[in-house]
């Protein structure tokens, strides 16, 4: 068997940023800290934290008052800040700041007096969170049927923002249909879905039509891996999104003679080195890294926490 390893893969610069800061926080403060949400939606990673000693809530009101509470990377509303404050938490912002640059946004449009169509999936942490910014001027958006039903008028203020997490085609059919049927609508200075999101999808489309199958790691709510996985199966291949080795299947690879192997951008590369040893051991894969595209950035840690460690804090 030969496995293909895409290069870029696995965790993003805000990923990267948003589990060192939590484990600064572990590290000085001791494991008493509260998260608002996953840190990452990847169930590796929150186990490994929750054995520590982290607490991950979904309602500020369970966090006693003057804990110290994290952010997720996905981002919070301003809603969920002011009751941090007024439950007088020792907040640290671990968001992305790709998706405070959507947040950014949002309120620029909004002040603006546009329209704000967002694309997006419902119910997703950071859709929930950038709505919260100006929800008097967001509508949420997932597919060109939606734009549709839009009620809008083309002499109406309107402006676009994305998910940073999207399929760039899925997101780009919904964009020419708002486009088609609004012209004059406004977009962001700079697109919306983050430069990771975007370099693994294109890994997967490059290498997909050199194997058998696809093996996508990451967790079943992390919107990145569902894309990887997503692409796979639109481009006729077997494709499997797995937390990790233990979810392996034997009979997935009977008649399978190659293997595309990636990461979304908050899967562990752990878990990735654990599904090669075992499709070396299993049946003697061989494996070749390929790399599509480089990757350089990175982001620092939170401000919050950068001033608490000059002040002596921890």
């Amino acid at each position: 068997m030969k496995v293909l390893l895409a290069n870029p893969r696995g965790f993003c610069a805000g990923v990267n940023m948003a589990i060192e800061c939590l484990e600064a926080c572990v590290r000085e403060f001791g494991p008493d800290i509260y998260v608002y949400h996953e840190i990452v939606h990847n169930r590796h990673v929150v186990d490994r934290f929750a054995s520590q000693g982290v607490k991950f809530i979904d309602r500020i009101e369970e966090v006693p008052s003057g804990a110290i509470l994290l952010y997720s990377a996905h981002g919070v509303s301003p809603a969920i800040r002011e009751l941090a404050r007024s439950r007088d938490l020792r907040s640290i912002d671990a968001t992305c700041p790709l998706v405070t640059k959507v947040h950014i946004e949002a309120i620029k449009y909004a002040k603006a007096g546009y329209n704000i169509i967002l694309i997006g999936h419902e119910g997703h942490d950071e859709v929930i969170g950038t709505m919260g910014e100006a929800p008097e001027s967001i509508t949420l958006v997932e597919s060109p049927e939606d734009v549709d039903r839009l009620t809008f008028t083309p002499e109406q203020k309107l402006a676009y923002l994305t998910q940073t997490t999207l399929s760039v085609e899925e997101a780009g059919q919904v964009i020419r249909r708002l486009k088609e049927r609004f012209p004059g609508i406004e977009s962001p200075p700079k697109e919306d879905i983050c430069y990771a999101t975007t370099n693994r999808q294109h890994a997967v489309r490059q290498l997909i039509e050199k194997v058998d199958l696809l093996l996508v790691l990451g967790s079943q709510n992390s919107s990145n891996s569902r894309r990887l996985m997503e692409i796979g199966l639109a481009m006729g291949k077997r494709a499997y999104l797995i937390d990790g080795q233990h979810e392996l299947q034997a009979d997935w690879f009977d008649g399978i003679n190659s293997v595309l192997v990636t990461a979304g951008a908050s899967a562990p590369e752990v878990v990735v080195q654990e599904c090669l040893d075992y499709l070396s051991e299993q049946f003697g894969a061989t494996v070749e890294e390929v790399t599509t595209r480089e990757e350089h950035v990175t982001f620092p840690l939170p401000k919050e926490l950068r001033q608490m460690m000059k002040a002596g804090q921890i």
